[in-house]
């Protein structure tokens, strides 16, 4: 694990501490290590959430339905094959 060091306001620093001995935390890194990741999730979320609208704007709404899925399949075998045609 590589190693980093931050420069911190005391007034910081001293949340920092309060939070690792309040939250339960072993250490600083423990500590920021959590934030991170919650960053990261936080980050993953936004990028579904966007997905998620673009398809809701994409176009009118279409009924998904057991012969739905039979023809997107379908259609799908036969795109592969035709692409391990060539």
């Amino acid at each position: 694990m590589e190693t980093m060091n931050v420069a911190l306001p005391e007034s910081m620093k001293s949340f920092v501490q309060e939070r690792v001995s309040e939250g339960g935390y072993s250490s600083v890194s423990e500590y920021v290590r959590d934030l991170i990741r919650a960053d990261q999730k936080r980050r993953v979320e936004e990028r579904v959430d966007a997905l998620l609208l673009d398809g809701l704007n994409s176009g009118p709404p279409i009924e998904v339905t057991p012969e739905y899925w039979e023809d997107k399949k379908r259609r799908l075998v036969e795109r592969l094959s035709k692409s391990k045609g060539k």
